[in-house]
């Protein structure tokens, strides 16, 4: 009988970079100490992926669904409806989701923060539940989420609406939604302020709707790849992959999207849930994300060490108690640190495996910058049937 073998995907959302001044012309994956992570590039095999296939906007919906082996170009219908499935709202064949970020807008009418100070969500949720009670209808329905990402559900024909993320517009004019349905859309954001405003402990100031779409339909995952998965992660996004793609979420006390997460609780879920028979295993951190977004180089920096120290070296001790494992490390985009917002860029992947010995190289922008990109989809088959 062939022995089994583990599979893990590691997801440091938004970790690629490019050079920067303040490092010396070079990027966090670079300067960062990741001694495990080097040792595990030095004898497996590092490439180039393309996360984001041409013509599809640049976000962890579309990095997210490509890692998880489905081609973004036939399954991408939006980002709201799969964060929509995180929080259990099942849209009917009229409606669309949309994203609702609690978003703090200038005086001078800039977007000063996208993610409204980062709210708790136990807050978040009060907040929520009044945007319901003022504004909710037979055709509006608002949905709480996690800290600033929520979800407000609209009739469909608000679909071809335009809608910049609320991260491009991080300290530039907070420009309005454009195309069919933008008037009622604006409309409605603007009604959301004097409902924030009777929040004390919530420094966002109005909600911002973006990112919408119907509900997509995904093979099961088992079914397309053959093998029982699980994951771990802070964000509704790929929460809601799970859902839709029938892999088991699980969840983490300590969870936060931040720095803070719980960094050993996520690595110990997937080690549990690998040796009592789950076959693959998907670990997300947002952490290296939001660092990106802020423009904190030294947070970014730091996540690496974290996901090195906190997650890769224990993980692959338990890994290698287990059995024979196979690992995959890529970012779903890259989320420079300069420009404080997602790029289609091509990023470094890396796999490994135990008792193999690949032609080795370095998990960095610059040590696979040669390489050709690889469709991010066609990882998983090759992390599997390799």
């Amino acid at each position: 009988m062939k022995a089994r073998t583990v599979h893990v995907i590691c997801v440091p959302d938004g970790c690629a970079d490019e050079p920067l001044a303040e490092l010396g012309g070079r990027t966090p994956l670079e300067v960062a100490v990741t001694p495990t992570l080097d040792r595990l590039a030095a004898t497996g095999t590092v490439g180039r992926a393309a996360v984001i296939p041409e013509g599809l906007p640049p976000g962890s919906d579309v990095g997210n669904l490509a890692i998880l082996g489905y081609d973004p170009c036939l399954h991408h219908t939006g980002r709201a409806p799969i964060e929509a499935a995180a929080m259990g709202v099942d849209l009917e064949p009229d409606q669309i989701a949309f994203r609702c970020n609690l978003v703090t807008v200038a005086d001078d009418g800039t977007m000063h923060d996208f993610a409204g100070g980062h709210p708790s969500s136990e807050v978040a949720a009060e907040a929520v539940a009044a945007l319901q009670a003022e504004l909710g209808s037979g055709e509006i329905s608002f949905h709480a989420g996690v800290q600033y990402r929520h979800c407000v559900v609209t009739p469909a024909a608000w679909e071809g609406v335009r809608s910049t993320p609320p991260h491009d517009l991080t300290g530039r004019p907070a420009t309005p939604p454009s195309g069919p349905g933008a008037a009622e859309l604006t409309a409605l954001m603007e009604a959301s302020r004097p409902v924030l405003a009777r929040f004390d402990a919530i420094e966002a100031n109005q909600i911002w709707l973006w990112g919408q779409g119907r509900r997509p339909r995904l093979p099961a995952f088992a079914s397309q790849h053959g093998l029982s998965a699980g994951l771990v992660t802070a964000v509704d996004l790929v929460r809601g992959l799970g859902v839709l793609a029938g892999i088991q979420v699980h969840e983490v006390e300590g969870a936060t999207g931040l720095l803070d997460t719980n960094w050993a609780g996520k690595r110990d879920a997937a080690l549990h849930a690998l040796a009592t028979g789950a076959d693959l295993f998907v670990i997300h951190v947002e952490a290296t994300d939001e660092s990106g977004h802020s423009g904190d180089v030294a947070g970014k920096v730091e996540g690496l060490e974290r996901w090195d120290s906190h997650i890769l070296g224990p993980l692959v001790e338990g890994l290698d108690s287990i059995g024979r494992w196979r690992l995959l490390v890529v970012p779903d985009h890259a989320t420079p640190c300069d420009l404080r917002t997602h790029t289609s860029d091509p990023v470094p992947f890396l796999m490994a495996a135990s008792g193999m010995a690949g032609p080795g190289g370095s998990f960095t922008e610059a040590g696979v910058a040669s390489c050709p990109a690889v469709a991010g989809h066609r990882l998983l088959p090759r992390l599997i049937r390799s």
